[in-house]
């Protein structure tokens, strides 16, 4: 796992494996700042309305860059990886 997933996991941002509509992006970012999900796809939404253009680069960079929420782990609950992978 490189780094740059472990430092997301380390600020609690995954895509969760169950919730998400699209990629997750808009769901994980949801659980990070303690909303709801329905309610961070209406930020997007308004936001693309609001301001047109850069959501549509952000979004596809965030589902790049977000890793999976870990098998098994429960919300919240999930604590950085120990074993690194290469």
């Amino acid at each position: 796992m490189n780094s740059v997933h472990r430092n997301m996991y380390a600020q609690g941002l995954y895509r969760p494996r169950h919730g998400g509509m699209l990629a997750g992006v808009c769901a994980g970012l949801a659980r990070r700042f303690g909303i709801g999900a329905t309610m961070m796809r209406l930020i997007f939404v308004i936001s693309l309305i609001v301001i047109p253009g850069s959501q549509i680069l952000i979004y596809p960079v965030l589902w790049l860059l977000l890793p999976k929420e870990p098998v098994g782990s429960a919300y919240g609950t999930y604590q950085s990886p120990t074993n690194t992978m290469r």
